[in-house]
């Protein structure tokens, strides 16, 4: 069987080291990365998007990183808060990298790192507050958490944009505390209203009274709409108010003849 010739087998070296060079130098950035290029050790700037060529067997050394903004989980941390409740707390942390040479030179792992950075400065942060400051200021909460974290990512190339703060689990007879504490405030609202009710209704009466004791003919049409609502109902019996006015004379006549 006839071997290959020399001038064949040369050729086809050539053509699988052309093709190697071109597979490992020619890289496709999108435009959401960008490439830190390490030759010989040393950062050249930074590549991409696009078609990038790099110097292979080992003279380049491309870095991809992702410049779009990260949705990063804090798990569940056991947190102490100001007046001595224990409760557990999660979050949520969006942030990007907006220096990809530092995002890679200044620490190893800069999404592990973050993670860390955010589950201490929960605990840290949130231990700070009252658990009345925790339920209610949340807005306050997540952007005291934002500004922490933001500081310490900063030397990194790590932009934190958020940090919400997404459920607080209290414990049961804490949360069974709150019901009634609850119960109670609805409670105390609904006897402060009865009293401003009963306050205003006593104001009214009070002006009413003052109208019919300066104006005779008010007392007169009360009395008639008594009359009136009285002939309403089924009754055997009617009571006819009659105004002492009238009677004034009669009385003084009968006291005339006693006198006498």
């Amino acid at each position: 069987m006839p071997g290959i010739p020399p001038v064949g087998l040369g050729l086809l070296i050539v053509i699988f080291f052309v093709f190697y060079f071109f597979w490992s130098a020619i890289k496709i950035l999108k435009e959401y990365e960008r490439g830190v290029v390490f030759r010989l050790g040393r950062i050249i700037p930074i590549k991409g998007p696009g078609i990038v060529i790099i110097l292979p067997l080992g003279i380049d050394k491309l870095v991809r990183v992702g410049l779009r903004t990260v949705t990063m989980d804090v798990p569940p941390q056991d947190i102490i808060t100001r007046d001595n409740i224990t409760v557990k707390v999660n979050a949520v942390v969006y942030f990007r990298v907006i220096d990809p040479i530092k995002a890679i030179t200044e620490v190893e792992d800069y999404y592990y790192a973050t993670s860390q950075i955010a589950q201490t400065t929960l605990r840290s942060t949130l231990g700070q507050s009252q658990l009345d400051d925790l339920l209610a200021k949340r807005d306050e909460v997540n952007a005291a958490l934002q500004k922490v974290i933001d500081f310490q990512t900063e030397p990194w190339g790590i932009k934190v944009t958020s940090v919400e703060v997404k459920n607080v689990d209290l414990p049961a007879e804490m949360m069974r505390a709150i019901a009634r504490q609850a119960e109670a405030e609805r409670e105390r609202r609904a006897k402060v209203i009865h009293a401003e009710g009963e306050f205003q209704a006593s104001q009214k009466l009070a002006d009413a009274a003052k109208i019919i004791a300066t104006e005779s003919g008010a007392l007169q049409l009360r009395f008639l709409q008594t009359l009136t609502e009285i002939a309403t109902e089924k009754n055997s019996t009617i009571i006819f108010p009659v105004p002492i006015d009238l009677l004034a004379p009669f009385l003084k006549k009968t006291a005339e003849k006693g006198e006498q």
